[in-house]
């Protein structure tokens, strides 16, 4: 690994930390756009924009334990970055701590997922949140079965069933139709728009807990908020989830998660909107799971 920056008021010691946070910069899968590598140093640089205090929960971030460990050192093979992300986020994992990954491409959350179910000593106690405006339940894309365009498909098939998705508006007829055979958890951005984001994410938080999940893990690619608000994403597509929304759905799940990432940001389509967007909802993720516990 290696740093040349840390994110803002990751100060602490990883022997102290709480939360321990790195990058991951690849987007070699990445379809539409490509960028999104340079996201986590952009990230890291927007969030030192911030007051460290935050109002709502009372909380001020120099207080809390974070490390940043910096990003991860890689070429341009998945399979590479794939054992990379997991051993990492197992040795985090391991020493009891919260993993924050900052993406890089999608693809990278199959890893982290995967590290949580083998650190489990009871796997279906676990499940998976994502955010998400597509899909991603294609058996491959473009020749390769680990791509973004795969990522809940691959969580789904071989680690856990215990995944909604929330956010859907984007996949193709045999992705629906999947989803429809197997049963996928899924929500689309209208019924959020239409129900409110707090129903929908406490009828996924129940849908979950029924199944006996007593841990969650949280993705959000960020091509989930709308391009008017964060046109600097990988696959944009319009009709999207508020930042707001966002915001209020990592605060409802922060009690009950053990692991958050934030993917997809693609820095050279806008002027820093959607990497600042970024920075602020990982600081939403560590003050909300700082003062609310299960």
């Amino acid at each position: 690994m290696f740093r040349e920056r840390v994110f803002a008021d990751a100060s602490s010691s990883y022997e102290d930390a709480d939360f321990v946070m790195f990058g991951v910069p690849f987007d070699a899968t990445s379809s539409f756009r490509y960028g999104s590598s340079e996201a986590p140093d952009v990230i890291r640089k927007a969030s030192y924009n911030f007051e460290t205090y935050n109002d709502f929960f009372n909380i001020d971030l120099t207080d809390l334990h974070i490390h940043d460990l910096g990003d991860l050192d890689l070429d341009t093979h998945t399979g590479d970055m794939l054992h990379a992300v997991h051993d990492v986020a197992t040795m985090i994992i391991r020493d009891g701590k919260v993993p924050i990954i900052l993406g890089g491409e999608h693809t990278l959350t199959y890893s982290c997922v995967r590290a949580f179910t083998e650190a489990s000593d009871n796997p279906p106690d676990f499940g998976v949140i994502v955010l998400d405006a597509h899909l991603d339940l294609r058996d491959e894309y473009l020749g390769a079965k680990q791509s973004h365009a795969c990522v809940s498909r691959n969580i789904i098939d071989d680690l856990t069933d215990n995944c909604v998705l929330i956010g859907v508006r984007s996949g193709s007829a045999e992705e629906y139709a999947h989803a429809k055979e197997k049963g996928v958890l899924w929500h689309s951005a209208d019924k959020v728009d239409d129900a409110g984001i707090e129903p929908v994410i406490r009828e996924a938080l129940d849908a979950l807990s029924d199944r006996g999940c007593k841990r969650i893990y949280l993705s959000i690619d960020t091509d989930v908020i709308d391009p008017a608000y964060a046109p600097g994403v990988g696959n944009p597509e319009p009709f999207g989830l508020s930042p707001r929304d966002v915001r209020d759905a990592i605060r409802i799940a922060a009690p009950y998660t053990c692991g958050f990432d934030l993917v997809e940001v693609n820095p050279g389509y806008d002027r820093g909107e959607s990497a600042m967007l970024g920075a602020r909802l990982v600081r939403e993720f560590i003050a909300a799971k700082s003062v609310r516990t299960c």
